[in-house]
């Protein structure tokens, strides 16, 4: 008769798992609140910085910035806005905090006084400011929204233009007729040109500005 016998070795006990006490898992879940808490202030301060840089670079060749009040607006009609506006504009939004801290220290800074709200901002790079500013007026008809987003203001040569001196910058005269103007004045009689020269300094750096460019044009083609 065989007889059988259990094993010597019996096998060896396996580890329980690890298991925080109450006390240990409550000491770490401050650290971990304050790990994601850093992440995300790096990722605020890192768009703040990006919303600066791309506002500093919007303002290279901008001939004027306007603040429009956007509160109440929807997305698409924001989108609908930057579709009617010509190449040569830009709609940001962005805050009154990151737009003041771009414009600090520059001639743009005369435009603190709209700081106010929630604003969009409107950045023209070309000399055809009624152009640049007509596809929102046109916006603001079709919507019924004169009063209530109205612009709040522009900067236009380092002056500062309120709500009620738009008209100013509406009217401005286009570059075909500061030509006519200046071609009319050049080829009339000398009261004439005495007439336009004694027109407000803008107006006459402008008729000016733009008849040497006509000239350096011609030249060019020759």
């Amino acid at each position: 008769m065989e007889t059988s016998f259990l094993p010597t070795t019996l096998p060896t006990a396996k580890p329980l798992p690890a298991f925080r006490t109450h006390a240990a898992a409550a000491s770490i879940r401050p650290q971990q609140r304050l790990r994601r808490s850093t992440i995300r202030a790096a990722i605020t301060r890192g768009r703040k910085e990006e919303t600066v840089a791309t506002v500093r670079e919007q303002l290279e060749g901008c001939y004027l910035l306007a603040g429009i009040k956007y509160e109440g607006l929807t997305v698409k009609q924001l989108q609908g806005i930057r579709d009617a506006l010509p190449e040569t504009c830009s709609l940001l939004v962005a805050k009154n905090t990151l737009v003041g801290k771009a414009i600090e220290g520059t001639p743009w800074e005369a435009l603190k006084p709209c700081m106010k709200g929630m604003n969009a901002w409107l950045f023209v790079h070309t000399e055809e400011v009624p152009t640049a500013l007509k596809p929102y007026r046109a916006f603001q008809k079709e919507e019924r929204v004169e009063e209530t987003n109205d612009f709040v203001g522009a900067v236009f040569e380092g002056k500062f233009y309120g709500p009620g001196d738009f008209k100013a910058l509406e009217t401005m005269p286009s570059r075909a007729e500061v030509y006519a103007t200046l071609l009319g004045a050049l080829q009339g009689p000398a009261t004439s040109l005495v007439a336009t020269l004694q027109a407000p300094a803008r107006d006459v750096v402008a008729v000016l500005s733009a008849y040497v460019r006509k000239l350096e044009e011609e030249a060019g083609a020759a």
